[in-house]
């Protein structure tokens, strides 16, 4: 396997576009659509917030369906999210414009929003917006990027990747974007990610394959403690690699299922990197544990904390916080048998050894902590089990973009 240039158009037979449809920001595109050549098999994740958006309840649907799906149409700036039958009916007006234009039946498009929660999407733009990108529909990779920067809300930079490996002797590539700056503390997905790739293989196995690494990539970061109400993933797989269908678990599985993994972390991370108001990536690795269950509880409860991602934020080795957040977790564990990290590309330092506070040095302390990235290392001594979880720090812009968010 090996990371290539590109992104949501990076695999055989996938085009992209975007337009500035004027939906709440002026001056920069708005809308984004993915489109297949070739009709998918898909598989998705979905948010596990009781207040699902409209788009939301449309796509899960769509996957949960054995109808092949073809089209994705995104917009950003407007939610979708508690807008009762008006919000469905945009959904419907949105997937039926995909139709007069490409042919391709409407119950064959996903339709995906993210922005302010509550309000109505101009279904006229939307429409306009699918007749202006259904004409300009492109395969190359610069297509692709703009896409990936017009389903941008808070996010401060674009996030796409793409890779390449080889399955039965045939060249297979997934690619894919996401958006995520914000409101991200994720149960099924987080925020918006699509990934497409030309690897034929069996809807259910696809589904498997993309709930396994979800579980450890997605669901593992968090910027704020709220799950969103728009949370989607969705990986389409088209078949023109030409590989024989994967239609078993085996090598080819866990060849693509490995790619998988490898996308889903690098696009999971640059969105914790990216969280609001984010001067520094936060990361928390948990080894030794009882259990997979307890090592992502711990490595999520440090990342999650305020307080810790405070102490990131101001480079304080302040470990206290650290193992309070373990001790409320919900993990069961003995703190004497517990030893804690801070390490970082400036070098590691051991503050904490069973149970007790060890003297260091608290300028090489400041050092590893000004790295662009800080990892809490923690070792449990009680198993073999262990999970990494992403954050971020917390920054005065934080509240400076949440405060006025709707203007």
């Amino acid at each position: 396997m090996k990371e290539i240039s590109g992104g949501i158009t990076a695999a055989k037979g996938f085009m992209a576009a975007s337009a500035a449809a004027g939906i709440k920001y002026q001056g920069r595109t708005d809308m984004a659509l993915v489109y297949s050549k070739k009709p998918c098999v898909s598989a998705g994740t979905f948010t596990s917030n009781v207040v699902k958006a409209a788009c939301v309840q449309w796509d899960m649907e769509i996957v949960k369906s054995e109808e092949p799906l073809q089209a994705v149409v995104i917009n950003s700036g407007i939610a979708n999210a508690c807008t009762g039958k008006e919000g469905f009916d945009a959904c419907e007006a949105t997937a039926k414009a995909v139709e007069a234009k490409l042919n391709v039946p409407f119950k064959g498009v996903a339709v995906a929003s993210t922005g302010v929660i509550g309000m109505q999407l101009p279904v006229d733009k939307l429409v306009n917006g699918v007749n202006m990108m259904a004409a300009k529909l492109d395969e190359s990779i610069e297509a692709g990027t703009d896409a990936s920067k017009a389903i941008m809300t808070t996010d401060t930079v674009n996030k796409e990747i793409a890779v390449e490996f080889e399955i039965s002797g045939k060249k297979v590539v997934l690619g894919g974007m996401s958006k995520g700056s914000g409101m991200i503390h994720p149960n099924m997905c987080t925020m918006l990610a699509f990934l497409g790739t030309d690897l034929a293989i069996e809807k259910s196995l696809l589904q498997e394959a993309v709930s396994d690494v979800v579980a450890d990539t997605f669901n593992m970061i968090t910027v704020d403690g709220d799950t969103s109400t728009n949370d989607t993933l969705i990986c389409m797989a088209n078949g023109l690699a030409e590989n024989p269908k994967i239609t078993e678990k085996g090598e080819d599985y866990n060849t693509f299922k490995a790619a998988l993994a490898y996308v889903c972390e690098a696009l999971a991370k640059k969105m914790a990197a990216d969280g609001e108001g984010a001067s520094k990536l936060f990361e928390a690795t948990v080894v030794n544990a009882k259990s997979k269950e307890d090592a992502k509880t711990l490595s999520r409860a440090i990342v999650s904390s305020n307080l810790s991602k405070a102490a990131i934020f101001g480079c304080d080795a302040n470990f206290g916080r650290f193992l309070c957040a373990m001790g409320y977790s919900g993990a069961d564990f003995d703190q004497n048998d517990v030893e804690l990290y801070f390490k970082s590309v400036n070098g590691t330092l051991k503050v904490f050894d069973k149970g007790t506070p060890i003297v260091f040095d608290e300028d090489e302390a400041l050092k590893i902590m000004k790295a662009d990235s800080v990892t809490v290392y923690v070792d449990m001594h009680e198993g073999n089990a262990e999970a990494t979880a992403w954050g971020c720090d917390l920054t005065y812009d934080y509240v400076k973009i949440n405060a006025d968010y709707r203007s």
